[in-house]
């Protein structure tokens, strides 16, 4: 079982209200989980640790300028509403916009969004659909290879935006495809959670061809 501190969450100092909301985001998702499978029922026993911190990492990337955050694949709001559950008091005027297309998902975030009191825009499609949205920051995690995530994620990014992914072990695999079809610079940073997976920090996105 993962241990997590109330004033401090993947290594950022949150507040006493920060923590009581992403305990009561963990309890949205178990009751809403037997339903429509948010999350698999093994990872259940340690959300916090495969949920919430794996998701809560990213947030230290977040450029301080940065006004507005798009999650795709949003699923069951990770990364994307922890985002914005941290974001709430640090970064007020972070606008963070979730994408996911399974409607039944879709409706929970609004329902969870608006139980925690968050102001976030879920939209209910695939993010091929969703016209530009000029994000600061995009996100994704658990949701295709690198290259597809690219293709993705194209006309998403404002030209001095941030793509942060969540990646497993086989990271370096995927860049190396990648590179075969785009040019981005990339940092590679340990992953809190999972010492064989990494966050991968991109800017400066091009198609090779």
């Amino acid at each position: 079982m993962t241990i997590v501190a109330r004033n401090s969450v993947a290594g950022l100092g949150v507040s006493r209200e920060t923590f009581e909301r992403l305990e009561a985001f963990v309890a949205l998702v178990k009751r809403w989980n037997p339903a429509i499978n948010l999350i698999s029922k093994s990872a259940v026993r340690d959300i916090w640790g495969r949920h919430i911190i794996d998701s809560a990492q990213l947030f230290a990337f977040c450029p301080p300028s940065a006004n507005r955050w798009i999650d795709i694949g949003s699923g069951g709001g990770f990364p994307g509403l922890v985002i914005a559950i941290l974001a709430k008091e640090t970064l007020p005027d972070l606008r963070v916009t979730l994408v996911e297309s399974d409607q039944r998902k879709a409706t929970f975030l609004r329902q969870a969004a608006q139980s925690l009191d968050l102001s976030v825009t879920v939209l209910g499609n695939r993010v091929e659909s969703v016209p530009a949205l000029e994000g600061d920051v995009i996100s994704a995690r658990a949701l295709a290879p690198l290259g597809e995530l690219f293709h993705l994620v194209d006309g998403h990014v404002c030209h001095d935006g941030v793509a942060l992914f969540a990646k497993g072990a086989r990271y370096a695999l995927e860049l190396d495809e990648a590179r075969k079809d785009w040019r981005f610079d990339v940092t590679v940073h340990p992953s809190i959670s999972d010492p064989a997976a990494a966050i991968l920090e991109i800017r400066n996105i091009y198609r090779e061809h």
